[in-house]
């Protein structure tokens, strides 16, 4: 499901009535990432399971790294996961064909499948927002969090989940913890903002993009 496609409309109008329609603000936060999860999986589920490994390394890391003494140990613990993940998905298929076409023409044949690896959706994005939460929290620039619902949340939240930006911890976490209140201004502003960025990447965006395509590949 992509922002453009008509039923991300009904997907946004049920996730915003029934956000604003639950009194508890961790009802709220708990229906968002169920909310981001179901957004998610609309691609291909079996990629959530990425997300919540990622999530919870954080989590793990960032709690341990507010009582342990090897802090750098356990920075490395999220480098390596995460980008290790990261790795694995993006670039497998290329050092793979690399090392074919390496050996060949040292007049080597081997005989390796094709790895075929289906690059996740949006796997930089979460990716490297999971990392800084991690690299902030052992900078000292932001205190563990201690609700893995808020955590999840962060790494989650689907208006940003494949798309980007990249947001970080220390702006995002701590509009979870404000109360917040569905104010007139707010929803006229929300709407100008979302009409404008549909305008940019139906109209503009997605009608350039196949001639910078074709420049590109020339």
């Amino acid at each position: 499901m992509l922002f453009v496609d008509f039923q991300f409309l009904p997907f946004f109008a049920l996730v915003f009535s029934v956000h604003w329609a639950l009194r508890s603000p961790r009802a709220r936060k708990a229906w968002l990432l169920l909310s981001s999860y179901a957004f998610y999986a609309a691609w291909d589920w079996r990629f959530l399971s990425l997300i919540l490994f990622s999530t919870l390394v954080d989590y793990v890391v960032g709690r341990r790294l507010a009582t342990t003494r090897h802090r750098k140990g356990w920075l490395l613990v999220s480098l390596v996961s995460n980008l290790g993940l990261l790795g694995y998905f993006k670039y497998a298929n290329f050092f793979l064909d690399s090392a074919i076409s390496f050996l060949g023409a040292l007049g080597l044949h081997p005989h390796a499948p094709s790895l075929e690896v289906l690059l996740p959706v949006g796997i930089s994005f979460y990716t490297f927002q999971t990392l800084s939460y991690s690299i902030d929290v052992y900078r000292r620039r932001l205190e563990p969090e201690r609700d893995l619902l808020d955590l999840a949340l962060f790494v989650g939240f689907f208006p940003q989940l494949v798309a980007g930006p990249i947001i970080r911890a220390v702006d995002f976490l701590p509009q979870l913890k404000a109360p917040v209140r569905l104010e007139r201004t707010d929803i006229r502003a929300a709407v100008v903002l979302f009409f404008v960025g549909f305008v940019k990447k139906a109209a503009i965006s997605d009608s350039i993009a196949p001639h910078v395509d074709a420049y590109f590949a020339d």
